[in-house]
């Protein structure tokens, strides 16, 4: 299925080099063709390139995607790879500074591989054709009558071959691809891939391993200061009055303090910036200067606050907007036999990363230089740019390995601090956050509250109404990304909303997305792994599970019933072909290999299912869970005793790759179901290190049974869905084991055996 090459329309993509200098391939920006291959001749052609070779016949991909524990490098190489008929061992990858030319840098949403496959295989395809027409002349044949093969290109009986190395070291190449002829490369098809599909060592590995890997907080420059960002009393409202450095000043090391009285809505509203020669100088520092605080409007929120603001705003309709409308959703409820309404709730999420933020930040010659790991490389020049006054092309993200990202190191409020601190003390700056700032400051996953309400006739759902109440992260950090509603009232936050559009055949459907202003000004939200689907697919595969409940069906036949593909839900080319037939195929295979419904199980022991097309309805990835649970009805202690997933990706990359995806991201979203909470009081967060947020412990990771479901289809992603999936079928265990239905997260033993006394 071909996906259209993202940006290429009325632009070219030019294969070229200069005699023995190797070859650079990419999209033009140059204004003729005539102009480029000047360009190209004189050895100045710059432009919007992915890939170079150099005279020996190596390649390099350019990968414009953050390293965040992913592998993400090796998959994009792999794309390329593929279709150059590169000996695997001739290539290599690297992670260029922030430029316009590479168009939109943004690692997130499972988009990485989805919106790239396409690209890189016809940026190799196009290498290919370049190097089979350069060599087919240096053999004296017709292109049409060569191939290429492991870094080699063959006449078609084989009798002769040139080598890359020696196609590239000895001539001039100088080729146009127009878009249609692009677009017309026949690719190669499932099946036919021999780099494509197979497990590569992913590229990071070793240096990951023999320690010699960088990262942000690993950066060192000459003559810099060490910065510690002081605790604010409130997570976002408070500003610094006056700051009394007399004790700080005694510390030996202390610089001084970058203090900003009027802040930034991208960090906070106000910040003291301990400055110090050295780490422990800094840290000191920060502990000693003495800060009068205006606390500000947010000094009596609580978490209590925010959820009865949900409450307030889905009790009137009139606050919410429509993000599905489809069918007479009122009037079949009015018509339905049995009815049901249930309430779920998700709790304030921390990102977690075990690389805290950081950032170092210089000046040279006019241009202002970013190291750290930056998931947003984008968008980072223009909003460090404007908090300093200059201008966005004076800024350079330079990237590195990231310890951990799940969004959080999409934001920029590090690297804002980090940059106005040496702007005021004129030398580099290194800032680190704490664990205890980087919880505090950080963009947490925003509290929610649903609402669900749906009608049977004859044990078929006819009607939801699904009143999704929450924080709008997209409003904050990227507003351009909203959608217009479907009553036309105005932009939406479909980070917020997403999921809630499932792929279940109900002809009566309708979303309200509702946005928690007060949520937003007292605890700034941000993208936590999977963002919107991991709580509305947490509500709506709880609740089907309770529908089946209702109409005495067993969960797997309910959802069997419900998933036709038809109408919008037979999918579209390339990302979603098969639609909901695919969500169950996964379905069906994660419960025949989790032994769902046949699997003997013990005392207070249960099974609990559920499937999710996490993180888009767009590009989905279909996604199914089966969760294996001991409960202890005197403790409400859960045991996860096994977890079996099964995804289907379309086309697995690197299926290693993938099949640590969703053990990482299956994890990650046991970890948010069972064992992490934060709470706000006073405008603050009252948790602040591992010992009051307490994430899952190596002794409680589960067994985990990946299956990848593989059909040839469109690469998906595989890093956000199974953070989706577990929690409802977590949820749905329990209730099969011990009869207790518990709506929020964290599940809790005390909210366990708080259900079992209500069942």
């Amino acid at each position: 299925h071909i996906k259209k090459v993202s940006g290429l329309s009325r632009r070219e993509l030019l294969v070229g080099s200069a005699l023995g200098t190797g070859l650079v391939i990419g999209y033009s920006v140059l204004p003729s063709i005539e102009s480029a291959s000047k360009a190209i001749a004189a050895g100045e052609w710059n432009h919007q390139q992915y890939l170079t070779m150099d005279t020996d016949g190596k390649a390099t991909v350019h990968v414009t995607k953050t390293e965040i524990g992913q592998h993400i490098g090796t998959a994009l190489a792999q794309a390329v790879a593929e279709e150059l008929e590169i000996d695997w061992n001739d290539v290599s990858v690297d992670y260029p500074e922030s430029h316009a030319k590479w168009g939109l840098m943004l690692t997130g949403g499972s988009w990485s591989v989805n919106w790239t496959f396409d690209r890189n295989s016809r940026i190799g395809a196009s290498a290919r054709i370049a190097l089979i027409e350069a060599g087919s002349k240096m053999m004296k044949a017709m292109p049409a009558n060569c191939y290429a093969k492991n870094s080699r290109v063959y006449t078609a009986d084989g009798s002769k071959s040139v080598s890359y190395k020696e196609i590239l070291s000895t001539n001039t190449i100088d080729r146009t691809f127009s878009e249609e002829e692009m677009m017309s490369i026949k690719l190669k098809s499932y099946g036919e891939y021999t780099i494509v599909g197979q497990s590569k060592q992913p590229f990071d590995l070793p240096s990951k391993l023999d320690g010699s890997a960088k990262y942000g907080i690993d950066v060192f420059v000459p003559n810099m200061v060490y910065a510690i960002p002081l605790q604010n009393p409130t997570r976002f409202g408070s500003k610094p009055k006056a700051v009394d450095e007399s004790a700080a000043k005694k510390i030996d090391g202390y610089v001084g303090a970058f203090i900003q009285k009027n802040g930034h809505r991208s960090v906070n509203t106000g910040y003291v910036v301990a400055l110090g020669e050295t780490y422990w100088a800094a840290e000191k520092a920060a502990k000693a200067l003495k800060v009068d605080w205006e606390l500000g409007e947010n000094k009596n929120i609580s978490s209590k606050t925010i959820r009865d603001e949900s409450i307030r705003l889905q009790q009137n309709p009139n606050d919410g907007f429509l993000w599905v409308l489809e069918g007479d959703t009122d009037k079949a409820l009015q018509n339905a036999n049995i009815k049901h309404t249930a309430v779920y709730e998700t709790a304030i999420a921390y990102h977690g990363c075990m690389e805290p933020m950081n950032c170092t930040v210089y000046e040279k010659d006019g241009v202002w230089h970013i190291h750290g790991a930056n998931q947003s490389a984008s968008f980072t020049p223009a909003v460090v740019g404007g908090a300093i006054g200059v201008d966005s092309e004076k800024v350079v993200c330079h990237q590195y390995y990231a310890g951990g990202g799940f969004g959080r190191k999409g934001e920029n409020d590090n690297f804002v601090m980090a940059a106005e601190a040496s702007n005021f003390i004129k030398r580099p700056v290194k800032l680190i956050y704490s664990r205890e700032q980087d919880m505090m400051f950080d963009f947490h996953r925003t509290p929610t509250y649903q609402v669900i309400e749906a009608g049977t006739e004859f044990g078929k759902i006819t009607a939801m109404n699904h009143d999704v109440v929450a924080g709008w992260s997209t409003k904050r950090a990227a507003p351009g990304f909203m959608a217009e509603s479907i009553d036309k009232k105005g932009k939406v936050d479909q980070f917020s909303t997403n999921g809630s559009d499932h792929w279940y055949d109900i002809p009566n459907h309708r979303v309200n997305t509702f946005n928690n202003e007060l949520s937003d000004n007292a605890l700034p939200v941000g993208f936590v792994r999977a963002v919107a689907p991991g709580w509305t697919f947490f509500a709506l595969e709880s609740f089907i599970d309770e529908m089946a409940k209702k109409t005495n069906s067993d969960p797997l036949e309910f959802r069997i019933t419900h998933l036709k593909a038809k109408g919008k839900n037979i999918g579209t080319p390339p990302n979603s072909v098969g639609g909901s037939n695919r969500l169950k195929n996964a379905l069906l295979v994660a419960a025949g290999r989790g032994g769902y419904g046949v699997k003997p199980l013990g005392k207070n022991e249960g099974m609990g299912i559920a499937c999710v097309s996490s993180q888009e309805r767009g590009s989905p990835s279909w996604t199914a869970c089966v969760a294996e649970v001991k409960v202890d009805p005197n403790s409400g202690e859960v045991e996860l005793k096994k977890i079996t997933v099964a995804m289907d990706v379309g086309t697995a990359v690197n299926p290693d790759g993938v099949r640590k995806q969703i053990e990482g991201s299956a994890l990650y979203g046991i970890s948010l179901a069972l064992y992490e909470e934060l709470t706000l009081k006073n405008g603050s967060l009252e948790q602040s290190n591992f010992d009051t947020w307490t994430p899952m412990r190596l002794n409680q990771l589960p067994e985990i049974e990946t299956v990848i479901i593989q059909n040839g289809h469109y690469p998906a992603g595989a890093g956000e869905p199974a953070t989706t999936v577990v929690a409802p079928a977590i949820a749905n265990a329990i209730e099969n084991a011990v009869g207790a239905r518990v709506r929020s997260l964290p599940i809790t033993p005390e909210k366990i055996k708080s259900a079992m006394r209500e069942a």
